[in-house]
């Protein structure tokens, strides 16, 4: 058959789509980039959050609609969604023909067959089961791959459904994350993007303690792999071990995704995040201290319960003083299942206001940073050439792809899209940087 892939929400999605695409390819389909070429597309869904639901949901309905034109046989949804909403889904969207759900993405090619017969298909193995070890087809293009060191999550945070849907914290084996760095090193891959839920307690269940600075230490040794760089640590799990991995290893960039969500110890308890504000400011210190040039990447959340004026105004005043160079902002959003949807909360316009008011500040947090920069030579990745203005375009230790700023640069005729090279930055365009490559001439 003739396979289209649509992959919604997050990098751990991604790679499931990736294995998918992988196992599709393997059994002799054939991937086709348009569901209206397809015979059947595969929707991997995101369910964290109510919009990311609606986007899961719309989808559906647009592809179905391919179904009811005779243009397609066969819609499977795949992940978060099917794995929350699966009732609901059989209930209300006839169009879907099949359910996969977050540890069945392996039995892809059996649903596939079983669909061909004209049978509807659900697979739902056990979420908590270790984490499945398949071959992949990178879909992020030639220059950076996420490397999924885990699954699942043990902290429970009193907003966040992710643990009900994905289970517990399951860590993968580290020989085998180290084999599939070795494999996208040898394919070209330039970046190793680390992910899961939370990285800091990789290793906490196979080996009984923290093992990422290890882990990290080893994907550094591999030849090929000249950027590594880190997603989703939290900040109640850090050591001195692994800032001291990160500030030892060259490979390592020094930019840390650290979702914080607020700042007001209140605010803190009732979200059942481990720690204080108080240790908070003293990590985000010492990373400053001891990691020189460190960029800080944080997740913040407007309007939780309990979020008054004066909690939200202690937030403020936070990131005016810590400069957290990169941040994304949500109002909140309650979600069916979590104890903090049965709380009171902020009115859903206040939260909105007040996300918007937080913005506003790291706007001026970004423009800041980003002047820094001019007069400064910074090592690119080359990642394409913009056709419009014939600039290079390609991202410095400081941008992570798809969320961040990017550079853009002229004078790059002497390098190819992939190499990481020399930019001299001249100007800055809305949290862009502008720069000319260096040559030797």
């Amino acid at each position: 058959m003739k396979i289209s892939f649509i992959s919604l929400g997050c990098a751990k999605n991604t790679v499931n789509s990736e294995q998918m695409l992988f196992l599709v390819q393997q059994a002799g389909h054939e991937i086709v980039p348009d569901p209206e070429m397809a015979d059947a597309v595969v929707i991997n869904t995101c369910a964290f959050i109510e919009s990311a639901t609606q986007e899961a949901i719309n989808t559906i309905i647009e592809v179905g609609q391919l179904k009811t034109e005779g243009k397609l046989k066969h819609l499977i949804v795949a992940g978060c969604m099917a794995q929350r909403y699966r009732q609901e889904i059989l209930d209300d969207l006839p169009e879907v023909d099949a359910l996969l759900g977050i540890s069945s993405f392996g039995s892809i090619v059996d649903v596939l067959e079983q669909l061909s017969d004209n049978r509807s298909v659900q697979v739902f193995a056990d979420k908590n089961a270790p984490v499945e070890e398949l071959g992949r087809v990178v879909s992020t293009g030639k220059n950076y791959a996420y490397l999924r060191i885990a699954e699942g999550c043990n902290n429970w945070c009193s907003f966040c459904i992710i643990p009900a849907i994905r289970g517990k914290y399951r860590s993968r084996s580290m020989d085998a994350i180290v084999k599939e760095a070795e494999t996208l090193a040898a394919q070209g891959y330039k970046e190793l993007i680390v992910i899961a839920q939370d990285i800091t307690r990789y290793g906490e269940d196979l080996y009984g303690e923290k093992c990422l600075p290890t882990l990290l230490k080893r994907l550094c040794k591999i030849d090929g792999i000249q950027w590594i760089r880190l997603h989703y640590l939290y900040p109640d799990a850090f050591t001195d071990e692994l800032i001291d991995t990160v500030a030892a290893e060259e490979k390592i960039v020094k930019y840390l995704d650290i979702p914080i969500q607020h700042i007001n110890d209140g605010i803190l308890k009732a979200m059942n995040r481990r720690g204080t504000g108080g240790e908070i400011r003293e990590l985000f210190f010492k990373l400053r201290e001891r990691i020189p040039g460190v960029v800080l990447r944080t997740s913040l959340i407007a309007g939780l319960p309990g979020e008054g004026e004066e909690e939200f105004e202690e937030l403020c005043d936070f990131l005016r003083y810590a400069k957290i160079e990169r941040a994304g902002v949500f109002p909140y959003s309650p979600e069916d299942g979590t104890r903090a949807a049965l709380m009171d909360r902020v009115d859903s316009d206040v939260a909105e206001h007040r996300a918007e008011l937080i913005m506003e500040i790291q706007q001026q947090v970004l423009d800041e940073f980003s002047n820094n920069q001019i007069g400064e030579t910074l090592d690119v990745l080359f990642e394409e050439i913009d056709d419009k203005s014939g600039f290079g375009i390609g991202r410095s230790y400081a941008d992570s792809p798809g969320i961040d700023c990017q550079v853009f640069f002229d004078n790059w005729h002497s390098f190819v899209p992939g190499d990481i090279i020399p930019v001299f930055i001249k100007d800055t365009a809305e949290g862009n940087l502008i720069g000319s490559a260096v040559t030797e001439n």
